[in-house]
């Protein structure tokens, strides 16, 4: 748990950062911007599911793992 809350700061903000740098990709509607937004748009999921994962879901396995040492 203590990991978990020493790297939550650094695991959002580059997450944020990053996804905030795709925004104007993502909103675009000059020329191209059929192929850069759907990239944009999946990019940036990707930045919130892997997000997700690192702080929610590998701390849980990583608790179930002790629990079952």
């Amino acid at each position: 748990m203590a990991m978990t809350m020493s790297r939550l700061r650094p695991v959002l903000m580059t997450a944020m950062v990053a996804s905030l740098g795709f925004v104007p990709m993502a909103l675009a509607t000059g020329t191209g911007a059929e192929v850069q937004k759907p990239l944009a748009i999946v990019v940036i999921g990707g930045l919130i599911t892997s997000t997700l994962l690192t702080l929610v879901v590998l701390p849980a396995i990583y608790r179930l793992i002790e629990r079952l040492k």
